[in-house]
Formats: structure tokens, sequence, C-alpha cells
């Protein structure tokens, strides 16, 4: 009998939704034994390799949250060395691979119009050894440093409320920008490729999935085992921000194709990774390889 192992957080925003939506129906289905994580108060990397252990060939992977939850069983899966498969259904604030494999709805996983295809993730590699998967983007400098305002009390309490949800994500973010821009150098002086970059550089990004941060468009780089997009920018500078955003919502970001970037850190340096919202402080580190490695999921895509 074919197993599906639910991964949910019951501290999110909007648990409430995913039990109704999600749970209760999944557990309405026949044919299927259900099984269930629920994720832990830890990180996305200790709840990967917890999950990973418990999967077996042939499992349906189901993600009902944020891009959180759906990143801890992209990296469990790969993790395991199982062959299973993931699906991803939309509950937190952007939702970047749901919006990637284009499924909203429980009922849209289980009907016959969904197909099963390879999604080839970005490696991170920090000082030659590897961090995490990312399915749909990874940031380095003042973008992934931003992310840390959404664990403060006052953003997460916003965020409870539809309204929150919609408004309160982007509000709080420029808020941050506007607040911080200028108190720090995000990315100290490092090479990209062996290339030295401009001293004011803040931020790279690599993009592999067809949105970041819900409102920016990507591409289809996901389905491509060797290539993807990268970029770097001063985004301190507010007139180089703006005209990212109306490129990124309008058209697509900007980037550059790569097989993969390294970035060769003149001194050791602290820096910020996030991937897909979940982040990360490195201190006294030297290099950040991003590449596709060959490792690919197999995902459900509408």
């Amino acid at each position: 009998m074919k197993r599906i192992i639910l991964v949910y957080n019951s501290r999110s925003s909007r648990f409430a939704e995913v039990k109704t939506d999600v749970i209760d129906k999944v557990y309405a289905l026949k044919g299927y034994m259900i099984g269930k994580y629920e994720v832990e108060k830890t990180d996305v990397d200790k709840n990967s390799v917890k999950l990973s252990k418990i999967l077996k060939d042939g499992d349906l992977v189901l993600s009902a949250g944020g891009d959180a939850t759906a990143q801890i069983a992209a990296n469990s899966i790969i993790k395991s060395d199982k062959d299973a498969s993931l699906a991803v259904l939309p509950y937190g604030n952007f939702n970047d691979l749901s919006r990637t494999l284009q499924t909203d709805t429980i009922e849209q996983i289980f009907n016959q119009k969904t197909t099963t295809r390879k999604l080839y993730p970005l490696e991170i590699i920090v000082d030659g050894r590897l961090f995490r998967y990312a399915t749909c983007y990874v940031t380095i400098g003042m973008t992934a440093e931003a992310v840390k305002l959404y664990d403060t009390p006052k953003v997460r309490k916003k965020l409870k409320t539809n309204f929150g949800r919609k408004i309160s994500s982007y509000t709080s973010l420029a808020s941050w920008y506007f607040k911080n821009r200028h108190k720090k150098t995000f990315l100290p002086e490092f090479k990209l490729n062996g290339k030295k970059q401009h001293k004011k550089t803040s931020d790279y990004a690599a993009i592999n999935g067809r949105s970041m941060a819900r409102v920016m468009k990507g591409g289809e780089d996901y389905k491509n085992p060797k290539i993807f997009r990268s970029e770097t920018d001063r985004l301190t500078n507010f007139w180089r921000l703006s005209r990212l955003m109306v490129k990124s919502i309008f058209h697509r970001i900007p980037g550059t194709e790569t097989t993969g970037d390294l970035l060769e850190f003149t001194t050791p340096a602290t820096v910020e990774i996030q991937a897909e919202g979940e982040y990360h402080t490195f201190k006294n580190i030297h290099t950040i390889e991003i590449k596709k490695g060959g490792k690919c999921l197999k995902v459900i895509e509408n």
C-alpha cells in the first residue's frame, strides 16, 4: 500500500487551514497508508535529517506549509536516497516552490492531470562542505539577513491574519531596508569566479525556480540538470533596488546563465545565506559554492 507522509508545522500561522484543507482530507483518502511528520523547533537541516530516516521507496511526501516546510521535505528526500516523490501545497507567506510546481489544492495533487517530473536543486557548499539543497533560489548578503525580521514577535503576530499575510510581509521588509541598508557591509570583499566584485556589492542571488518572494519572476531552470541564473548587485542603493524590482516583477529577475559560481572572500568572512526564506549565519568562512551536483527530486507538477 502506497504511503503518504504529511509534513506540517503545527506552530505556523495557517495551521488551522492546513488541518481542514489538507490533513482531514488526506486521512479521508482510501487506498493509502498515512504517516505524518510534525516540524520540530530546530532548523531545516536537523528536521530534514530526522525525516529522511523514516522515508521508504515509493513514499509520497506531502508538504503542507510554507517554503521552510517544503525545504525540509525536499532535503529529507535527497538525503534519504529513497525513491520518494514530493508534492507541495501553499500555506506560507511566499510559497515559491508551490508556485513553481503550480500546485494549490489537495484535489490538484491527486487528479489525473498532474505529472511527475525531475527537479534539479541548487547545492550550497560552504568551505567545501554541503550545507543545503535549494529548490528555487539562494541569496547571500543583505536580502538574506533581512529574512531575520520574520522571526521577530511583532512581525509574526501580524502574519497571523489574512490581511497581515498579504501586506505585512512587504511593509516589514521595506521598513527594515530603510533602517538598515547603510548600517554595515553585508558582503565582505570577494571574488566571483575569479573576478573581483565592486566593494559596495551587497547581494548575490542564484535563481532556479519560477518565482522569488512570490512577486519576482524566475524561469524554469529547475528542469535543467546543469544550468541556473545568478546575479550580484549593490542593493543598498534604493534606485538600483527599484530598477531590479521593476524588471523582476514585470519581466524576470536579471541574471547570467551559469553552470556554477564560486564566491571567494579576501579575508575570513561572516555572511548570511538564505534559501527560500530560511537563513543561516556563517562565521570565518572562505568560500561559498553554488552549483547543480546531479541530484534530482521527483516532484508532482500541475
